[in-house]
């Protein structure tokens, strides 16, 4: 029988995983790029659990010297001088979730490791005075340059980012915290620093201005996450134990991880990315489920769509140029750029003639965690319960081609909204409808464009496709017409020979009195 795997599943220290033996992805390559390569000073923007912490912690282990952890990995063929540097790693999460007037006593705790470490007893006033002492003795004391990893810079700042007097105190404790940094080059041999949003982007690096900021450099796409070629060569065995566990060979396993964990690109061009929390979850469980998004999805992100009111189609197939999603925090008039870096949004192509990227949810599981939390908001919170149950109805329905048993649910769960949210136009039915069907699994488009006009929806499960022309206080046979006037049905007419599913035409009826479907009609 073969041994179990273990997997690194909330391990984050580099030394743990390799003496444990537990499933590693090889990412030593890319420090050796770096160590190697165009500067000293790099940034890396990751969204969270995307592995940050753990390539921090193999670095430590790096500069440390430790050659011992790197046997068989990419690095040790690479490196022929493993030198040991004093090393100053700072983990700026812990301060999260205390109240702002502890925030600098936290920090301080860590710089006081590291005082205590290099013995000094005159100990400054502020945060920065303190490290910069730090790093000019561990210089002194070791007669080496220092190395300074500092992960998730950002997290004290993110915690306020809806609260703008603490986010400028926030602000400013972390601004003193990295002034030393600058002043201090010379003694500095390496440093990365870690975070979600850019470090342009909360105006605390004013004067630092020679960091490398590699997020989305094509030679540094796969620096973090699982890549599809990493899954398929390093994880096969957890593929094979996978599909067995779900009855599916290796390509309907492989398609399936793809649906719900691929998706990512942080660069173009950039490999298929798969989270990598999702994937050792589903592949320790056996089960495919929305590992990522439903683990500490971060206040800030939810509270950032209520404030601007986002419909739900306005988080898909988004066109921009690079500063509308790179631009400061502070100054941003959008939520765009907050879930791109959040890992919520992902580059999914760009049009180099006239430069503007595209950005979509990556997958299933972040599409459904998104839409979860908007149909939340639609509800009140006693009719929740209620709307959750009916969208497991609603995804039955679905899965069985039953057509009048979805109508009658999504009767059902309109009847949930409160009568102040119901407007009488058919866009703000289209854009609930979105909604509910994507959350019940369903891929739906909104106002498809063809040559002859705009299908209101047109869902796709495995089952059918589904062509839904909507019509408030008209009539489903004015709504069918429409349908086969507009020629609807030729979008489909060029689909591959293997795609057999059936395309039923659904003409529906809202009635503005009622503020609900009242009648429907159904063309298989």
């Amino acid at each position: 029988m073969a041994e179990k795997r273990l997997y690194a599943i909330g391990f984050q220290n580099f030394e743990t995983i390799i003496k444990d033996k537990r499933v590693y992805i090889d990412k030593t390559q890319y420090i050796y790029q770096m160590v190697h390569g165009v500067s000293q000073f790099y940034f890396l923007s990751r969204p969270r659990r995307f592995g940050k912490t753990l390539f921090v912690s193999t670095l430590e282990k790096y500069f440390e010297g430790r050659k011992d952890l790197f046997k068989g990995l990419a690095i040790e063929e690479q490196e022929k001088d493993w030198e040991t540097y004093p090393v100053l790693r700072f983990d700026m999460s812990e301060p999260k979730g205390i109240a702002i007037e502890k925030v600098s006593g936290v920090l301080g705790d860590q710089l006081e490791k590291y005082e205590k470490i290099y013995e000094i007893t005159d100990i400054k006033d502020t945060l920065g005075s303190r490290l910069k002492t730090i790093i000019q003795t561990a210089c002194e004391k070791t007669g080496k340059q220092v190395v300074v990893l500092i992960d998730e810079y950002d997290a004290p700042i993110l915690e306020y980012i809806s609260d703008e007097a603490n986010f400028k105190i926030a602000r400013n404790i972390l601004r003193d915290f990295y002034s030393a940094l600058k002043p201090n080059a010379d003694k500095i041999r390496f440093a990365f620093l870690t975070g979600i949003t850019k470090f342009s982007q909360l105006s605390i690096f004013s004067e630092f201005n020679n960091i490398k900021n590699i997020s989305m450099d094509k030679e540094y796409a796969g620096i973090c996450g699982i890549t599809k070629d990493e899954m398929l060569t390093q994880m096969k065995p957890d593929i094979e134990v996978l599909g067995a566990e779900l009855g599916l060979d290796f390509e309907q396993t492989v398609q399936a991880l793809i649906e719900n964990y691929d998706g990512y690109h942080f660069t173009i061009p950039s490999p298929d990315i798969f989270n990598p929390y999702g994937l050792m979850n589903a592949f320790n469980d056996k089960q495919l489920k929305n590992y990522w998004f439903d683990t500490a999805t971060p206040t800030f992100v939810i509270e950032l769509l209520r404030k601007y009111n986002v419909q739900p189609t306005e988080i898909c197939n988004i066109q921009v140029t690079l500063d509308d999603f790179n631009v400061p925090i502070e100054a941003a008039d959008s939520y765009i750029p907050v879930l791109y870096q959040s890992g919520y949004l992902t580059i999914k192509d760009y049009d180099e003639r006239r430069e503007f990227y595209v950005l979509d949810i990556p997958n299933k599981e972040v599409r459904i965690g998104l839409m979860k939390n908007l149909f939340t908001s639609y509800l009140e919170a006693k009719d929740r319960r209620f709307g959750r149950l009916f969208i497991s109805d609603l995804k039955y329905a679905l899965e069985t081609n039953n057509i009048e048993e979805m109508l009658e649910v999504t009767k059902k769960i309109i009847q949930l909204i409160p009568y102040t949210d119901v407007t009488n136009y058919e866009g703000h039915y289209e854009q609930f409808l979105f909604l509910i069907y994507t959350l019940a699994g369903a891929v739906v488009d909104l106002e498809k464009h063809t040559h002859t006009g705009r299908i209101d929806l047109t869902i796709f499960t495995k089952q059918a496709i589904y062509i839904m022309e909507l019509k408030v206080n008209g009539t489903t046979q004015s709504a069918l017409a429409q349908i086969e006037e507009k020629k609807y049905e030729q979008q489909f007419a060029n689909r591959p020979a293997s795609d057999t599913r059936p395309i039923v035409k659904i003409g529906v009826r809202f009635d503005s009195k009622e503020r609900n479907i009242t009648d429907w009609q159904i063309v298989k």
